[in-house]
């Protein structure tokens, strides 16, 4: 049937190079529907409970998508003249960035104190430039003893100071919305360094972030798409010598990625980093599968046979392993469909469109180009089989002392898999060369954290807000928090009522206290906010019917494990000393510290089943129980093995590594199946023994082999050169996966075939 299915693929080959030309592009016209988004919550999916409990929050509450901007005087001093100046400059033009809400700054922060019987609210900057020193004297006292400022807008040293604007996106167009808004306040940014140039400006923020996630992705697809291609091309040209079918791969490649990409279009699929960079991921399977193709007809061309022939014969022995490593490839990358991170779902989804039509493409366009392209091939010896038979030799007369050394090597690997922590810290996705990374790394140095911790306690009732007890249990809470380690800030209401209340008590510091009647509280609250401006209102700290207020946290950064420590801790002080107020805490710091964990768990089932699927189709197509379960052990031990080698190395993992196994489950059995497959011929049509079938595979596949994980893992590392470190981490694990895959099919299959397989007959 196969032999049938190859020379009908020659003969028909002037109507399958029109006619898949035509598919490719009507299936790439979709491509046109793409777009990129910049919203980190693509991250999370719908049923995400941490993501649910953020928007509950957020909800109830002023939204925290925010734009930092972050001065820092060249001589040190916030608290000069000109400086202050500089501040209330860009306070007042912040409001024009759009979608702009609130505008929070020293220069505006709404400064009470008594006057009389009076409570006064006015900025606590007003025109800076005509200040003398004893009134900025007295702006520095109170800023640096507010705790409402400290470690959020002003440094305890005075030196850098933050202007934080917040965003109220509308959501219907985050593509558009969001680098609008970062556009506008880079250009403010701009105006603002030509009017002060002594004063250096950092941007960070969750709007900042939200735009590094597309902007950077375009810049990676700018630089590393290209630079793959030509690596690649170069290596095509190096290991295939035909420039002929170097080209004739691109074009088959070429259509595999349009056809993918077009029809996850036509799904309406959106672009994130991760799944942007499924077009590299294609190139590389799909160049695996051309390059089993060309080198055995190659091969075959340099003994002298004629080209018809010579693709003939490499088709009859790779259709079956290129269709089985295809198959078993797009199940791997569709078990990414149980990730609970869409953008991975996404991902599997269009690597595995990417196999099926690079499958069609290596089997039904590539042969009948090769056979219309001019193709020149010269006779001549093939060095690389010498090479391969004498690894074979290697094998065959060390085959105990490989078998017990890579078992040795094996378990050694898989014992360092537990020094891996989990950790995902949004920040660290950025590399350190990218703008907001390195602008949020001074700002959480020098002046606030990036990463927050936030909690709606409620107090039982409307207005209950006012209540004592309510805002004593509140307060305690505020202050456990900040005795804990690597916490900068907490946002209370508390600390406006114990203002308040020493306001109106004179001044008089011995009255910084809680207001112990309901109803003062009440009266303090109602006068304070009947006294703020437009746009500094308290939405952003209590609800609507003053029945719950917010408090957030921000901490330094720290690893997910440290975070999530510090919530349960929380969580514990809650239960034991406020009960009525217990509350998980939401933030997108608690988003991501749980996303690597949820990740992990939901993979683990994707991961299992694609295990399952792919070791049926291996015994079936195989046709042997024995070789089918044998072939397990190169399967999974590469996967193992890089984990055990990347807690070595590196010693985290995070939620792009959490997808890696299954990803790369079927990719590692593409070489065990052609080994297999050549082993099984000899030993079935040629009735070898086990050393001699081995001796065959090496012969016929083993070149094949190291070119296309060669190539492999080229295209991974590649990938490991992003910017973004969800893709580069993955791209470099993924790397070390395929040649620890390698390292297993050439050292350890051949001698467990030898041991376990012993049989004369078949």
């Amino acid at each position: 049937m196969i032999t049938r299915l190859a020379e009908w693929t020659l003969r028909l080959r002037w109507l399958l190079i029109p006619l898949l030309f035509v598919l490719a592009l009507l299936a790439g016209a979709g491509a046109g529907k793409l777009h990129f988004t910049n919203d980190y919550q693509i991250f999370f999916s719908k049923e995400n409970p941490q993501l649910l409990a953020f928007e509950r929050l957020q909800d109830t509450y002023t939204q925290n998508d925010n734009i930092l901007f972050v001065l820092a005087p060249d001589n040190g001093a916030v608290f000069s003249r000109d400086t202050l100046a500089a501040v209330e400059w860009l306070t007042g033009q912040a409001w024009q960035i759009p979608y702009s809400l609130r505008v929070d700054s020293i220069s505006n922060f709404q400064h009470t104190y008594a006057e009389a019987d009076d409570l006064v609210v006015e900025n606590l900057v007003s025109n800076a430039a005509e200040l003398d020193p004893a009134e900025i004297e007295r702006i520095r006292s109170i800023a640096l003893s507010e705790p409402l400022l400290i470690n959020r807008l002003i440094a305890p040293d005075a030196e850098v100071t933050g202007v934080n604007v917040v965003l109220q996106l509308p959501g219907e167009n985050l593509t558009e919305e969001t680098p609008e808004a970062v556009a506008h306040a880079r250009d403010l940014v701009e105006r603002f360094q030509a009017r002060y140039p002594g004063i250096e400006v950092y941007t960070t923020g969750m709007v900042m972030m939200n735009n590094a996630f597309s902007e950077e992705t375009r810049k990676d697809m700018a630089t590393l798409v290209p630079a793959m291609f030509a690596l690649i091309f170069v290596i095509l040209l190096l290991l295939l010598r035909s420039l002929t079918a170097s080209l004739a791969t691109f074009v088959a490649i070429g259509l595999s990625i349009l056809t993918a990409m077009g029809l996850a279009g036509w799904f309406g699929i959106t672009l994130s980093p991760p799944s942007a960079f499924a077009p590299q991921i294609i190139m590389t399977l799909a160049l695996a599968n051309c390059v089993h193709v060309l080198v055995n007809f190659l091969h075959n061309m340099r003994l002298g046979h004629a080209r018809r022939q010579a693709m003939l014969e490499s088709l009859r022995i790779n259709i079956q392993p290129i269709f089985l490593t295809s198959l078993t490839t797009a199940i791997g990358f569709l078990s990414m469909n149980f990730s609970d991170a869409p953008p991975f779902r996404d991902l599997g989804n269009i690597v595995a469109m990417g196999m099926g039509a690079a499958f069609v493409a290596s089997i039904f366009l590539l042969p009948g180009l090769m056979l219309v392209l001019p193709l020149r091939v010269r006779p001549q010896p093939e060095t690389r089989r010498v090479a391969m038979d004498r690894l074979a030799e290697f094998c065959i007369r060390r085959k105990r002392p490989l078998l017990w050394g890579m078992s040795a090597l094996i378990l050694l690997l898989i014992a360092f898999i537990p020094r891996n922590e989990l950790n995902d810290e949004f920040v660290k996705y950025f590399d350190p060369s990218i703008e907001f990374r390195a602008h949020t790394d001074f700002a959480v140095e020098h002046l606030t954290g990036m990463y927050t911790i936030e909690y709606s306690l409620p107090a039982g009732e409307p207005g209950g807000i006012a209540d004592p007890g309510f805002l004593r249990r509140v307060e305690a809470f505020a202050d456990w928090y900040r005795q804990q380690p690597r916490v900068m800030h907490v946002n209370t209401y508390t600390d406006i009522m114990k203002r308040l209340n020493m306001n109106l008590h004179g001044d008089d510091p011995d009255w910084y206290r809680l207001p112990r009647e309901r109803e003062l509280a009440a009266q303090y609250l109602l006068l304070y906010e009947m006294s703020l401006p437009y746009g500094l209102d308290l939405n952003n700290q209590i609800n609507v019917d003053k029945s719950a207020t917010r408090l957030t946290v921000t901490v330094e950064s720290m690893s997910s494990n440290d975070l999530l420590a510090l919530e349960a801790r929380a969580q514990a002080w809650l239960q034991e000393h406020a009960p009525e107020q217990v509350t998980e805490g939401a933030s997108p710091t608690v988003m991501f510290a749980h996303i690597g964990k949820r990740n992990i768990q939901s993979m683990l089932g994707g991961t299992t089943l694609a295990l399952v699927l792919i070791s049926m189709i291996l015994v079936l197509a195989l046709r042997s129980l024995r070789i089918g379960l044998i072939s397990l052990v190169p399967n999974l031990v590469p996967a193992a093995m890089a984990f055990g080698l990347w807690g070595l190395l590196v010693g985290q993992v995070g939620l792009a590594l959490s997808v890696v196994t299954g990803m790369t489950l079927g990719i590692v059995v593409d070489d065990t199946v052609h080994f297999l497959s050549k082993y099984l011929r000899a030993r079935r049509e040629q009735h070898l023994s086990s050393e001699r079938a081995v001796r065959y595979a090496f012969h016929t596949v083993g070149t094949a082999l190291w070119m296309t994980t060669l190539i492999l893992a080229a295209g991974f590392l590649v990938l490991a050169q992003s910017a973004f470190e969800v893709n580069a981490g993955m791209g470099m694990l993924s790397a070390m996966t395929i040649l620890l895959a390698l390292l297993a099919d050439f050292l350890l299959l051949p001698p467990l075939l030898m041991a376990l397989d012993r049989r004369r007959n078949y």
